[in-house]
């Protein structure tokens, strides 16, 4: 192993070598979605990310005979053990060459830097958190990712297993597609009972008011998610930048909220799939990228249902039926037939019962992986 060296990366330079590695492992790759290197470089910065300030994270590079052969970081995560009285750390960004020995370095000096902190347990893939890109594609190789989810190699699976890492967790994401939805019954019947039960009505946001319709989401996103596993809760800076971020490319008439004699018990986020787009840019939106962005929106054929929450005294009551038929036909009317529910814990039976009553595909499934250190 003497011919491998790992170095650690900390200026901004630096994290755009680590940025751009990528291209190297993907060049002949037809799915890839090449990631906007200025997104990249906000999430990687201490300054700018929000996540930092209750975060520790150190990026590394493995070189082979001088050449760039893989990279990796190592994240140590406060607010996550804080919340869930863990002692783990966590790896993500991983990138690699189909080398074991190359691998094993990596994992090695993450292994070594989460020791160094006391903890006692290695996780991931995390890029940097469960409220980021989450886990390793291990089922669905043959088509691009949506929005926000990732994609890596086949080979990554073996690199992860051989050093030891076992499953901890798969997370699901199903296809779902109008005119299956429109020829099953159920969902629509189960939707109109919860609305006449429950007086709920549904609307799109309002982007006039976006400060107070924000406080809304903070109130179901961190209250919905609660008891997931994983789940850490966004700081108000947080959805603060992500908010900002999404701001220019919403489709408000995606973006729900479900109230009930005025309170908001509900709010899902759905955004058309912009890596039909991405796909073409090669990791840059500007000079030209950005009038693609807005000139070929209407060409996007798939939507990604980023989430979808109801707070615990509303869940199980066919709820979520309603914001799925609603998103559906609202989709519908937009040109979008095909949308992705992603991603969701394999064992939250709710959200899964209700992905499969709309007739969806299980079609990719990512893991979550683990070893004591």
């Amino acid at each position: 192993m003497s011919n491998i060296e790992i170095k650690s990366l900390k200026s901004k330079s630096e994290r755009k070598r680590f940025i751009k590695f990528a291209w190297k492992i993907y060049e002949n790759d037809p799915y890839w979605v090449p990631p906007l290197i200025m997104d990249k470089m906000k999430i990687l910065d201490p300054n700018k990310n929000p996540f930092f300030k209750n975060a520790e994270m150190e990026l590394f590079m493995a070189f082979k005979n001088g050449e760039p052969v893989g990279r990796i970081a190592a994240i140590k995560n406060d607010l996550h053990n804080k919340y869930h009285n863990e002692n783990i750390g966590f790896f993500g960004f991983f990138e690699c060459v189909n080398d074991q020995e190359v691998a094993n370095a990596l994992f090695d000096t993450v292994k070594n830097w989460l020791k160094e902190r006391g903890l006692d347990a290695m996780r991931g893939p995390a890029n940097p958190s469960s409220n980021d890109e989450y886990g390793l594609l291990i089922e669905g190789f043959d088509d691009p990712p949506r929005l926000m989810m990732t994609y890596n190699p086949k080979y990554y699976i073996d690199l992860i297993e051989n050093y030891g890492f076992e499953k901890i967790k798969d997370l699901f994401a199903y296809k779902i597609e109008y005119d299956k939805i429109i020829q099953a019954p159920k969902i629509k019947r189960v939707a109109d009972i919860a609305r006449r039960r429950t007086g709920i009505e549904i609307r799109q946001i309002n982007m006039k008011d976006f400060k107070n319709e924000l406080d809304k989401v903070k109130y179901v996103y961190n209250k919905a998610w609660a008891p997931n596993w994983g789940f850490v809760p966004m700081s108000d800076e947080e959805i603060d930048l992500l908010a900002k971020d999404l701001k220019p490319i919403v489709e408000p008439s995606l973006v729900l909220f479900g109230e009930i004699k005025g309170e908001t018990v509900g709010f899902s986020l759905v955004m058309p799939d912009y890596n039909e787009i991405f796909i073409n840019m090669n990791g840059r939106l500007f000079p030209f990228g950005i009038f693609k962005l807005f000139t070929q929106k209407k060409k996007i054929t798939w939507a990604r249902i980023l989430t979808l929450g109801l707070i615990p005294e509303y869940q199980r009551k066919g709820l979520d039926a309603v914001f799925y038929y609603e998103i559906v036909q609202r989709a519908h009317k937009l040109g979008i037939d095909k949308g992705e529910a992603s991603w969701i814990l394999e064992n939250n039976d709710m959200m899964n019962r209700a992905a499969l009553d709309m007739k969806g595909e299980l079609y990719k499934k990512y893991r979550i992986y683990q070893m004591p250190i």
